[in-house]
């Protein structure tokens, strides 16, 4: 073997390890992918597209030509094709010709209604993004909570033993034992509750998926709060560059126009041009054979728009013009209300976050350690060893589902924005796990 194969067989199998790794890194990706790929709504949506496209072809063609047969000057006395010379056989062959333009404005019409359903189809793309990415951050969090919650079971058995060992020598008392157990009970029922719950998000996400309820879907970390600052008048604007349902308004806006064009050309008059062979026999009266006949006919339709009904399509179209005018300003407007509220929201949780993780947590870290400390000398009941546990859990609680809160709104965001609106690398950030071997005493620590 060569040294150029070598090293190409290097180059592959460095490429599939980096190919691995991405997709392991970003199961959401995938699973996002996978959710729109399969949905049966995405489906129909393109179905529907297909049938507008196909509206196209059969809708803007001239009509078919009409194909007419007849008799001229037959003599009611004998019904002879041979007693007049006038009297003969025709054929003919008429096409309508509407005015010129006509046909490409009707085709400018209906080829509207296809880009309408491609802004449908990629709006609802957009909201099973939203929708899977939001219960996978759900999934996230209530497997965070289950692990705090079986580290505090566990803190809790260490402090059970403790009482359990000082009871035997009468350093505490039997309550302080049953009050140690109804905190284990406690906390075992809360990691119950969150099992099931784990399970009907599980459930929930594989539904989008199209798999069974129980099929395995891993996690990565909660990723911390980052420091991205938000405007809503950035947002408007991008919302109204990327957002398909916002662009699907401007493109109805855009039909009715061209259906106000279309209308116009109903004032113009449309035309027939007829080709008649007329065949004649032997006449029996001069007994002469007469000579065929060639007509040629042309008909201009007359438009008087009898009761309105031109004026009235012309009216039409300009009232959905105007309609979807104000449709457009009234999304815009409540686009703007939503975003207030989001970025006032993600604010509140930037400074949340920094305020618990950076102040409220290490001072409940303290607080702990300091109980256990005079607890295993005799200076404090158990009680408040149990109380700062408890601190702890509920602030670390607290800080994860901040975290997967400010996860949520900012999917709301990119859900509203039709597009995502923070950095790829802030993405590629490995999620910051609280340490929970720092932060909790270990095995052994509590004599």
């Amino acid at each position: 073997m060569n040294s150029k194969t070598v090293l190409l067989i290097v180059i592959l199998i460095a490429l599939f390890m980096n190919l691995t790794a991405q997709q392991e890194n970003e199961p959401l990706d995938s699973l996002i992918f996978h959710a729109i790929r399969v949905s049966p709504k995405i489906k129909l949506l393109r179905s529907k597209m297909e049938v507008s496209s196909s509206k196209i072809e059969h809708g803007t063609n001239l009509p078919d030509p009409m194909l007419t047969f007849g008799l001229v000057n037959m003599p009611t006395n004998s019904f002879s094709f041979t007693q007049e010379p006038m009297t003969g056989k025709v054929i003919g062959i008429t096409q309508a010709f509407p005015f010129p333009g006509g046909l490409g404005v009707k085709s400018n019409v209906i080829a509207m209604d296809t880009l309408i359903v491609e802004q449908e189809i990629e709006d609802f793309k957009n909201e099973i993004r939203k929708d899977v990415t939001t219960l996978y951050y759900e999934l996230q969090l209530v497997r965070e909570e289950k692990i705090l919650a079986a580290e505090s079971k566990a803190l809790l058995n260490q402090i059970s033993d403790v009482v359990k060992s000082k009871y035997e020598v009468s350093q505490a008392s039997l309550q302080n034992m049953i009050q140690v157990e109804v905190q284990i009970t406690r906390v075992q029922d809360r990691i119950e509750s969150l099992i099931g719950k784990e399970n009907a998000t599980l459930a929930e996400l594989n539904a989008f998926l199209l798999r069974e309820e129980n099929s395995a879907i891993d996690t990565d970390e909660i990723i911390p709060v980052s420091g991205d600052k938000y405007s809503s008048t950035a947002l408007i604007k991008t919302a109204n560059e990327y957002r398909p349902f916002l662009r699907g308004i401007q493109l109805s806006e855009q039909k009715s126009k061209l259906m106000e064009n279309a209308a116009d050309y109903s004032y113009y008059p449309n035309f027939q041009v007829g080709l008649q062979y007329t065949q004649r026999d032997y006449s029996s009266v001069t007994g002469q054979n007469w000579n065929d006949f060639l007509s040629v006919v042309v008909g201009i339709t007359l438009p008087l728009g009898y009761g309105g009904g031109y004026s009235s399509k012309v009216e039409e179209a300009q009232y959905l013009q105007s309609f979807y005018r104000e449709q457009y300003s009234s999304s815009v407007q409540s686009l703007n209300q939503s975003f207030g509220k989001i970025v006032a929201k993600l604010h509140e949780l930037q400074i949340r976050e920094k305020l618990i993780s950076e102040t409220l947590l290490p001072q409940t870290e303290q607080a702990l350690q300091a109980s256990l400390a005079d607890y295993q000398v005799g200076r404090v009941d158990f009680v408040n060893v149990i109380n700062a546990e408890s601190d702890i859990l509920k602030i670390k609680t607290d800080l994860i589902k901040i975290r997967t809160e400010y996860s949520k709104n900012v999917v709301q965001l990119e859900f509203l924005v039709g597009t995502e609106i923070i950095d790829s690398n802030e993405k590629d950030n490995v999620g910051l796990r609280l340490n929970k071997t720092e932060t909790s005493p270990r095995q052994g620590e509590l004599k």
